[in-house]
Order: structure tokens, then sequence, then C-alpha cells
């Protein structure tokens, strides 16, 4: 970042802050991870320069030989790493994936039964203030009130009752599994497509340490972020060579502009770098911590959502215990280092920004090489951090604490 201190002093002041910030704290928003520097380098380059709308061998711009060969690339990559037919790597986002997706296989106003968001769905899985919500009539499912954990008989008698032309499944707050094969079963039998935003578990089935959806779905959208541990962006995937031409030209030129072409370059190296076998062994760890940290949390008291973990995502229900919200519990775990977001859990009777619960995953702390005996500690710091609120003497000996694992698995210290 020297050019940018010489050249906006001001603005890197705010960068190198936030570079700090990642360094110190523990992170453990579920939704964000710590990229290679390969993955870095390809998203600062110089392929930010190049205007190439269009699909390879089909712009409408010169100049894209080189571009091509990346995008290819990427969609290669994809292809391979999911075991899919088509891949459309194009989307800026997970939202523009969906947008992208619904506009392939629905038309607006059509029924689609997806996840409920204070159940653990998605702002694009019918929000009313969503273009999901805007453009479809949407219906929900969500879990059950005593395992909650997905009731695929529920499920199914909505979707007879509903007779939708779409069901998504996926989550964004969900802990548990997903059988994608139920869901494809319950689509037939009232004649939906099926459609899968795996955004959140892309690494775990790219690992093949969850089912993959683009076996049974018909179109299948994640970001590339998260556990794939990619830029920030979107990707399309689907089996079916009449539904991927719509989608390619549902995202250009129907939703979006020119690609961006080195975020898609970035893609091509996380994709690259998930079909390496330490990649498998990543996402194994990432697993174990979670249920390390989900463990923990238990023992201590908390209300762990569906009683544990199968992913990288833990959702607890801290107000019973410590009698904050989860609002509340995320700025002062702030106070301490901690980074994590307040969430709804089932039946929250909180407000969506209030909320009762909080969100944790272990993607990012992994890649930093902790461990599920570092996990641990981080489960005790949060219960110190939350049971003596008022306690100044125990946060500071928790940020003392927090900082003795950030100096154990440094992040990008000594680094420009």
């Amino acid at each position: 970042m020297k050019s940018i201190q010489r050249q906006d002093p001001e603005l890197f002041k705010a960068m190198d802050k936030e570079k700090q910030r990642q360094e110190v704290h523990l992170e453990l928003i579920a939704s964000e991870n710590f990229v290679s520097d390969a993955v870095l380098e390809a998203q600062g380059s110089m392929l930010t320069n190049k205007y190439a709308e269009g699909y390879p061998g089909k712009r409408y711009y010169g100049g894209c030989e080189h571009v091509d060969i990346v995008e290819n690339l990427a969609r290669d990559r994809a292809k391979k790493l999911f075991n899919v037919k088509y891949a459309n790597v194009q989307a800026h986002s997970g939202s523009t994936a969906n947008m992208g997706a619904y506009r392939s296989i629905v038309k607006p106003g059509d029924k689609i039964l997806g996840m409920s968001l204070d159940h653990g769905g998605h702002l694009t899985h019918g929000h009313p203030l969503n273009f999901s919500g805007v453009d479809y009539a949407f219906h929900s499912y969500g879990v059950d009130k005593e395992s909650e954990r997905i009731d695929y008989d529920e499920v199914e008698a909505l979707a007879l009752k509903i007779n939708p032309q779409l069901i998504v499944a996926g989550a964004s707050a969900y802990a548990r599994e997903i059988d994608f094969k139920r869901f494809r079963a319950i689509a037939d039998k009232v004649g939906a497509k099926l459609m899968v935003d795996m955004a959140h578990i892309a690494g775990l089935v790219a690992a093949g340490l969850h089912n993959n959806p683009c076996e049974v779905a018909d179109v299948v959208t994640s970001t590339t972020h998260k556990t794939l541990r990619g830029p920030r962006g979107g990707i399309i995937l689907t089996n079916d060579p009449d539904i991927y031409k719509t989608i390619n030209r549902v995202v250009f030129p129907g939703i979006q502009g020119g690609p961006l072409m080195h975020v898609i370059a970035a893609k091509a190296v996380a994709f690259e770098e998930a079909l390496h076998t330490e990649f498998r062994a990543y996402q194994e760890r990432v697993i174990k911590n979670a249920k390390a940290l989900a463990g923990e949390l238990k023992r201590l008291g908390f209300h762990v959502v569906s009683g544990g973990t199968d992913n990288h995502l833990i959702l607890v229900e801290v107000k019973t215990l410590t009698g904050l919200t989860g609002k509340q519990t995320e700025e002062l775990l702030e106070k301490a280092n901690i980074t994590c977001n307040k969430n709804t859990v089932p039946n929250d009777p909180e407000k969506p920004f209030i909320t009762s619960g909080i969100r944790l995953g272990t993607p990012a702390l992994t890649t930093r090489g902790f461990t599920e005996e570092d996990m641990i500690d981080v489960g005790k710091l949060m219960y110190d951090t939350l049971m003596n609120p008022d306690n100044d003497a125990v946060l500071d000996n928790v940020r003392e604490r927090v900082k003795a694992l950030s100096d154990k698995h440094p992040l990008y210290r000594n680094k420009a």
C-alpha cells in the first residue's frame, strides 16, 4: 500500500487501521474469511482496467483475448470443483447471482417457497423490501420448534398447499447439513424447480464434506467468499444447457454490464486453491473448530440452536443466560476484540436489529491456524466477557488473552 500512503494518506490511514483491526481481533463472523496473497494480487491487478462486456469469444469490445483466457479458467475450475457442466462466473455478488437465477427459471409474480429469514434464510429468499420479495410471491418454511432443524415433512406439506413454481433451499444461519435430495423429491412432487443457494457451505461442498446440490438442483448459486475463501463475488451453476443459456442472457445484458475481470481472476485463483488436497484438510479443521466452539458454549450454559453444528456456523441464543440482547452482545464482544454479528434465532421475540442471538463462524480463525483447543479458549473468553459486562478488570484480562491468541496466529504482520 505504499503508493496509497504517498498519494492518499487519509485513505491509507483508514485502510491501515482496518488491517490492524483484522490482525488483533478474533474474527467470528461466519460469512467472512481471509484470502490468500494470490487472491489479493489478482483482485488488485491491472485487469481492473479491462472492459469486457459479453462472454469469452463473444465480447462487445476489442482486446479481450487475454481476459477470455482468465474467464475460461475461472469457469472450467468452477465446473471441476463442483462437478457441474456449466458455470457463470460474472455475478458481482451472491445477491445478483440469486437475481440471475430467479429470472432464469421463474416469472415475476410466481410463487416461491424459501426459508424464513428469522429461521435462518437470506434477504434474497423473500424479504419484503428485497427485490426477491418485491418481484415474487414468496412463502416461507422454517425449523421445528423443538429440534430447531428443518422439518422436511412440513416443507412438503407447505409445498403441496402452496403449489410453488420454485423451491429455494439454502440458508445464511442454519448449522445443520441440508438434505438436498429430499428437497428435490418435494419439488418433483409439486412440479416445481429447485434452486439451491449454497453461499455459506460452498467450501464444504467443494471439499466433499457436505452433499453436493449440483447433483439434484436445477440451479445452484453461491458467493465466492465465506468458506470458499475467495474474493467477494458470486457464481451460478447448472447442468441444464437451456437454463445456462438463459442465465447468461439474464446476467448480461439483463442485470449487469461489464464483468469485473480482476475479481473473476481472483475467483479463478480461489477455485484453483480449492482443488488442492490442502483445502479439504482446511475445511475439515473448520468443522472441527466449529464443533469445539459449539460444545464449549453449550458446556458453559449457552443455548446453541439445534444443539450443535454440522458445518462452519453456530447460532447461539444468548439472552436467556446473559440477559443481553444480540445487539448488546455484539457490542460488548467488540470491546473485547472479538467480532461477531447479532442474529435472530428461531421464534425470536426481539426485532431483527436487536435479536436474542448471535451468529458465529470458524472459517476466518481456521485460516489463521486456530485449533480446537484455541476455539475452546475463545468460548471461555466469550463467556467471561458476557457474564461480566460492567467489570473493567475482567474485560482488560480478556483483551490480554485475546492478544495472546492473535499473537500466536499472526495474519498480516510484517506485510506491507
